[in-house]
């Protein structure tokens, strides 16, 4: 059976953009450009609103530069509006060529919004066009409100795309402006209009107010569009756009017998981190593909099945986004799910009742709620199974002042390292600043480093009153390695400190997880 093209237009750095907070800088923007075109390899990206600010000039004015260097100019586009040519001034100068004109595509949005007849707003468009053409800038043409279009005044929708089936125009952009769409709806009316204009390129632009973008996707793709609009972790306006990862492994895995794309799906999770990294909007972490906890079992019964016959795989099998799948320790944890950490620290050969001594140490531990991590294996097995597996880095003693005006607040730290003890004071902007300015100093007459801190986050853990426990977690990073410590006291510098001592021995002690 064969299958037919579908174009991938990414428009993160435009719709995405609208997303609550967020805001890319020019040097941002160039950079997920570039990532999306020459790593993900979309087809076309959507760059920006005309008009908007000089920041985005600037942002797209740099976008255009390197795409047309590159070969790739005719893959970028922008937001236009119908505005007698002031849009089209702006992305001529900006070096972009092909615009999405935004022009209205209900009854509603143009009575009471433009205020005008449809025969008025035809001229304008057929105006927009013809100056656009003049320039040399493709066009194509948004239907802002289709779907209420459609539901409403579908008379007029007819009427405008028998209009633009007039028009030199590439693409006719469907958006489903408000999230309002079934997936029975999107079908029949794709179909409607794919029928009717045979001659037509549809593209269709899904939001996700009612959690349908992606069945409304499959729809239209089933029902013969031949565009999608999807955005990185489904950023958008409100409750967002289709996703990109989702609707990738969807096609991948369900529609390919009808479609092909050219997403390099590999490359999903590293664009939706650098996006995450960029915008501050934060991946939860159950989102499908690319979400930190998907490719991660938490059952120890789902552990035994891998082991035995990957009873619990899927399709979405992690090496297929380049990432690995892991088996989480907790009060849920299985002998089998020890097993696997244990045997990625080079431990797979213990006795079982030792194991088994271990397991149920984790799971005290989980019932306490503690956050307990492949890292803090060595530590548990020492614990339990009294190993030689002592600590080569203690902190001994501290004292932390805090402190009002002037005077800076002070640690005086005391450690010993394979059991020779020193001592430090130093200051810092705060208590923990101080403490970790006062083990510099030690490290550095010792000639050991001290890993770069890179994150820094304290959760107090669910359903806990105000003497909760402090859940420290503190992420590091030492050449070309990067870890995680935890710490947990009810005093959340204490917490810090302990998550701090962990991470002085791993460094020592080189136990670390495999990031490559």
């Amino acid at each position: 059976m064969s299958t037919r093209p579908i174009e991938i237009m990414d428009t993160t750095l435009r719709d995405g953009e609208q997303t609550s907070g967020v805001s890319f800088s020019a040097t941002e923007k160039l950079t997920l450009a570039k990532e999306l075109l020459l790593k993900l390899k979309v087809d076309r990206i959507e760059v920006a609103s005309a008009r908007v600010s000089k920041g985005e000039f600037d942002a797209v004015k740099e976008i255009t530069t390197w795409a047309k260097s590159a070969g790739l100019l005719d893959r970028v586009e922008v937001l236009t509006f119908v505005d007698k040519g002031v849009s089209l001034d702006w992305m001529v100068e900006a070096g972009a060529t092909v615009q999405n004109l935004l022009t209205k595509g209900s009854l509603n949005h143009l009575t009471h919004q433009l205020r005008k007849t449809p025969e008025q707003h035809f001229a304008d468009i057929e105006a927009t066009i013809k100056d656009a053409q003049s320039r040399g800038i493709t066009t194509n043409v948004y239907l802002e409100d289709w779907s209420n279009g459609m539901r409403n005044s579908e008379e007029y929708v007819l009427r405008y795309l028998d209009f633009l089936n007039t028009q030199p125009i590439k693409r006719v952009l469907l958006p489903d402006t408000l999230g309002i769409l079934t997936y029975k709806e999107t079908g029949k009316f794709i179909k409607k209009l794919i029928k009717r204009y045979p001659n037509l390129h549809f593209d269709f632009h899904a939001h996700n107010d009612y959690d349908l973008s992606v069945a409304n996707v499959m729809e239209a793709i089933e029902s013969g569009v031949q565009g999608l609009h999807l955005t990185i972790n489904g950023m958008g306006e409100r409750a967002g756009n289709a996703p990109m990862a989702s609707v990738i492994a969807i096609i991948k895995d369900f529609l390919s017998d009808q479609v092909r794309i050219n997403v390099e799906e590999k490359s999903l999770y590293r664009v939706s981190k650098l996006t995450e990294n960029f915008s501050g909007f934060n991946i939860p972490v159950n989102k499908p593909v690319v979400g930190e906890n998907v490719f991660t079992q938490t059952a120890g019964i789902h552990a035994d099945g891998d082991i035995k016959k990957n009873l619990y795989y899927n399709d979405l099998l992690p090496e297929r986004f380049d990432r690995k799948r892991k088996y989480a320790l907790g009060k849920t944890s299985g002998k089998a799910n020890i097993e696997k950490n244990l045997k990625e620290l080079g431990w797979g050969d213990l006795p079982s009742d030792q194991i088994k001594r271990i397991t149920q140490k984790i799971i005290e531990l989980g019932d306490k709620k503690k956050f307990i991590t492949q890292e803090d294996l060595p530590f548990i097995v020492s614990d339990v199974l009294d190993l030689d597996f002592d600590r080569k880095v203690v902190v001994e003693s501290y004292s932390l002042t805090s402190s009002k005006g002037r005077i800076r607040p002070a640690a005086v730290v005391g450690i010993s390292i394979d059991g020779e003890f020193f001592e430090e004071v130093a200051q810092g902007d705060g208590q923990f600043d101080a403490f970790m300015n006062a083990l510099r100093k030690i490290y550095e007459k010792n000639n050991l480093e001290v890993p770069k801190l890179t994150d820094y986050v304290v959760r107090i853990p669910p359903g806990s009153s105000s003497d909760a426990l402090c859940n420290t977690v503190i992420s590091w990073k030492i050449g070309n390695k990067e870890f995680t410590t935890h710490g947990l006291d009810s005093d959340q510098i204490v917490s810090s400190i302990q998550a701090t001592e962990k991470m002085l021995n791993l460094i020592l002690l080189d136990v670390f997880l495999d990031k490559s």
